[in-house]
């Protein structure tokens, strides 16, 4: 039985069309081997630098509000590495990511724990595993120059690691075309998993 992560991040709840597909999705599964963060629900705080000092601190050194701080990473990361499949919701808003999932993979990108830099350039430490991305947009932007999600996301996972990204695109939405792109995704999504 395949460990899920859920990452929503829809600031738009219940009316969220990546969520809705998230949970599509998931409720063609097990249920109680997953594991879903809504960073629209409950976002995380934009990195800050005495966060990123708390990941530096020694246990000697480390106070107990920088302990608490350095938790919220240690979080993220134990998720990921604790999951076999990762789902990710991603609408685009202003041409790029939720600054919730900007806050979210702040957190995964960790020196010394996610990737460490060497002669060669960087390396990723996780152990790579599938991750589906739903890419939900007003317009269509799969393959343009617009299309500023889609690198940056291959880029950012296989940093730490992750080179297994596939996307799901869910285009046009705010052109009239919202119930073939959604029921084009459902087919994709339905033998995802």
């Amino acid at each position: 039985m395949k460990k899920i992560l859920a990452i929503k991040s829809s600031i738009n709840g219940a009316n969220s069309i990546s969520n809705k597909l998230i949970d599509e999705v998931l409720s063609l599964n097990d249920n109680s081997n997953t594991t879903v963060r809504d960073l629209g629900a409950a976002p995380l705080p934009h990195l800050s630098q005495h966060e990123m000092g708390a990941w530096m601190a020694t246990v000697d050194q480390i106070t107990p509000e920088q302990r608490e701080l350095k938790a919220i990473s240690d979080a993220v990361v134990e998720e990921v590495k604790a999951a076999d499949v990762i789902l990710i919701g991603l609408p685009m808003y202003n041409f790029a990511v939720p600054s919730n999932f900007k806050s979210w993979i702040d957190r995964l990108a960790r020196a010394g724990v996610t990737f460490n830099y060497t002669e060669n350039g960087p390396v990723g430490l996780l152990d790579d595993k599938p991750v589906y991305v739903i890419a939900t947009r007003g317009g269509k932007y799969h393959g343009t120059p617009m299309d500023s999600q889609t690198q940056f996301i291959k880029d950012v996972f296989a940093f730490v690691g992750l080179k297994n990204v596939n996307f799901v695109y869910v285009e046009g939405l705010a052109m009239g075309e919202a119930d073939t792109a959604i029921a084009n995704a459902q087919s994709a999504l339905s033998n995802a998993l």
